[in-house]
């Protein structure tokens, strides 16, 4: 057994997209290679209407697949192939783009006023980029959820963890995507497979994530006595821990436990050409789609 190493530690950064909804984004529209077969992951938690109340009016994808996961507050979405619905706290939904679709995703608040969710994209290999859309549509109460002895619990979305399977299946990058509470102070190893590309995201409390030589925090500029001090710090709320190699992630909780996503996949490693939310293999297929944007044949009739 080895311990993956921490490989990295940053802070989500403000983003706008959509119509002018504010978010954080992890990463995304940089290196494809660094989260390979993962392109993008934003954090769209928001506890005012006005920042996310926009939405994110009719655009298209192909090429990827996209993972919705909501907290709070709602998302209405409709698409091109006429599919409507409504994810709300605790559900998710797993769209595979495939050949090409046009949806919108409009988000509401809780009484309180808070939408919380997570969306991360996925690539496609090339021998799927041009496959049938489809949707996954799961609701909270039908993803499996394992209570450990010590207060642990893992909500088990993709993947097999603890001897329970979640419900998505069929995903091309075969990825594990979890949710997991650790309580205050407990220290705990998660199984990841050593072919897959890892990372953390720490979304409510804050922890330790060990590698096999010391405990590391992301570190902070922090304003103590009139100076500005790099300070290692614990991984809080809104922080992307990167993995190097290994079998294992290790995390201690700090003194409000811990909630993050841990998330893996199977490296692709194919060629990326990407224009926003369309991402192919070559420059001629983006182009192709591109193309086919302006002149209405982006839709694929169905088979």
């Amino acid at each position: 057994m080895s311990i993956r190493p921490v490989s990295s530690i940053s802070r989500a950064r403000p983003a706008m997209e959509g119509a002018g909804v504010h978010l954080h984004r992890a990463f995304g529209f940089g290196d494809p290679e660094r989260m390979d077969p993962f392109l993008l992951f934003d954090d769209f938690r928001g506890d005012h209407p006005r920042d996310y109340m926009a939405g994110f009016p009719w655009h298209p994808h192909r090429g990827i697949e996209t993972i919705t996961y909501v907290l709070a507050g709602s998302v209405e979405h409709g698409d091109s192939l006429g599919n409507r619905g409504t994810l709300k706290g605790g559900d998710v939904q797993w769209m595979t783009a495939g050949s090409g679709i046009l949806h919108q995703e409009m988000p509401k608040g809780n009484a309180k006023g808070q939408m919380h969710g997570f969306q991360l994209w996925a690539n496609l290999p090339g021998h799927l980029k041009m496959t049938k859309p489809r949707y996954q549509d799961v609701r909270s109460n039908d993803i499996p959820e394992v209570i450990d002895d010590d207060g642990t619990v893992v909500r088990v979305i993709v993947g097999e963890f603890w001897g329970k399977r979640g419900p998505v299946d069929g995903i091309a990058a075969d990825p594990q995507y979890l949710d997991i509470f650790v309580p205050e102070g407990r220290k705990k190893t998660f199984k990841v497979d050593t072919r897959r590309h890892a990372f953390a995201y720490v979304f409510e409390g804050a922890a330790k994530f060990a590698d096999a030589a010391r405990p590391r925090g992301v570190l902070l500029e922090k304003e103590v006595n009139g100076e500005e001090l790099n300070i290692r710090d614990l991984s809080g709320n809104r922080t992307l821990v990167e993995f190097g190699k290994g079998d294992e992630v290790v995390v201690t909780a700090g003194p409000e436990g811990v909630r993050f996503l841990l998330v893996s996949g199977a490296p692709l490693q194919e060629p990326v050409a990407w224009h926003g939310p369309i991402v192919m293999n070559t420059r001629a297929e983006l182009e192709t789609a591109m193309r086919e944007l302006r002149n209405g044949t982006f839709i694929k009739p169905a088979h």
